[in-house]
């Protein structure tokens, strides 16, 4: 356990296993090989698990020059990175505002860039500070969203070789759209399209860096043979493919704070969408979507663990509370600690479950975790929450 401060159960809290974050970390460099650097993202809070903790867990490991950077998507999560204490490398993938060059520079971040515009912005500001500034290059394989186009990189690379002085040119990047997905064409084509692009560009010296994989390429294409690779969502136990198999990270649990026997045809949650069909026991639970809990869970068929059983969820999240039955688990009384993502017992619902249930994926199940939640980190199996 890091931060005692933040370990409050009396509601409703997050619970993050720092060791298992690194065992992702593992199986990850496994995949990759020893010769390539990871770049761990650690952006919007680190999926919201907390991104100081968990830059403080992987400092140092898989090994020992391990993480070669962090990546980040805005210049305040850098800046925050920094007063954290990390002094390494940082780098800022999303494209930056103009207005935040200056702020960039003097947190000694490196911008990932997708215009030639942006080198020259780069470049006076590093001219103003009298010191190499370094940068990367995005190009746009078929994302869409960043980068330069690759089949312009003819045009755009000497442009922004002429505008680098003062400049390091560190770095050269993809993303892939669909690595994750069954079929690995796309990811295959855009892998080509990179490599067309690299082959028209002007000489750099010393040679960039290049580093093309998210999560679901490190595991599915062992990162392409790259000299990094952006591992995410599986560290913090995110599938990133079908076929993957993290170690769990996150559990998400809540208080019992009523608990009471019902009627036939007592109704429950806004719009009374649920009746009872006989008499029953219901639990209210102490979270709800004002703590990021999904509205769309119930009508997913949401379930929480109370003592390690499944109790389904009635009726709809409101913004404070959860209404789940009783009716199978005699024992629950008010106080008895329930699980909505994780582990109790034998039992467990995992993170991408709950994705699943709710339409949506579990990079947006973590990263919507509001902080009315305590984040509570563990090296080793938490003790009994009570």
């Amino acid at each position: 356990m890091l931060d005692p401060s933040t370990t409050s159960r009396a509601r409703a809290w997050v619970e993050v296993r720092l060791d298992r974050i690194r065992e992702n970390a593992a199986a990850i460099r496994r995949s990759i090989g020893p010769g390539a650097g990871l770049v761990p993202m650690v952006k919007a809070e680190a999926y919201g698990l907390g991104m100081v903790p968990v830059a403080a867990a992987l400092t140092g490991f898989p090994d020992a020059a391990d993480p070669w950077a962090f990546g980040v998507a805005a210049v305040s999560e850098g800046e925050g990175l920094r007063a954290g204490g990390w002094g390494g490398r940082i780098l800022v993938f999303t494209p930056t505002p103009p207005s935040e060059y200056s702020r960039a520079v003097d947190a000694e971040l490196t911008l990932c860039v997708s215009e030639v515009e942006a080198v020259s912005r780069l470049a006076a500001e590093a001219a103003k500070r009298r010191r190499v500034v370094p940068f990367h290059v995005e190009i746009d394989t078929g994302m869409g969203r960043a980068g330069l186009a690759w089949q312009e990189a003819s045009s755009w690379g000497p442009a922004i070789l002429e505008r680098s002085s003062g400049l390091k040119w560190e770095g050269i990047l993809t993303h892939f759209h669909s690595a994750d997905e069954a079929d690995p064409e796309p990811t295959s084509e855009q892998w080509a399209r990179f490599g067309a692009a690299l082959e028209v560009l002007p000489r750099i010296e010393p040679a960039p860096v290049l580093h093309v994989a998210n999560s679901a390429a490190a595991l599915r294409f062992k990162g392409f043979g790259c000299n990094l690779a952006r591992p995410g969502i599986y560290l913090y136990g995110g599938a990133a493919g079908a076929e993957s198999r993290p170690a769990p990270v996150v559990s998400v649990r809540a208080r019992l704070v009523l608990v009471r026997d019902v009627p036939i045809g007592a109704t429950a949650g806004y719009g009374a969408t649920y009746r009872a069909t006989h008499p029953s026991k219901w639990g209210t639970l102490s979270i709800g979507y004002g703590d990021g809990i999904p509205r769309s869970l119930s009508p997913g068929g949401g379930e929480a663990l109370v003592h390690g059983q499944r109790v389904p969820i009635l009726g709809r999240v409101s913004m404070d509370m959860i209404t789940v039955d009783l009716s199978d688990v005699p024992e629950a009384r008010v106080g008895d600690v329930c699980t909505l993502i994780g582990e109790d017992g034998l039992e467990s619902i995992a993170l991408d479950e709950v994705a699943q249930r709710c339409a949506t994926i579990s990079f947006e199940i973590l990263t919507r975790l509001g902080t009315r939640l305590p984040r509570i980190y563990y090296e080793l199996e938490p003790d009994d929450a009570e």
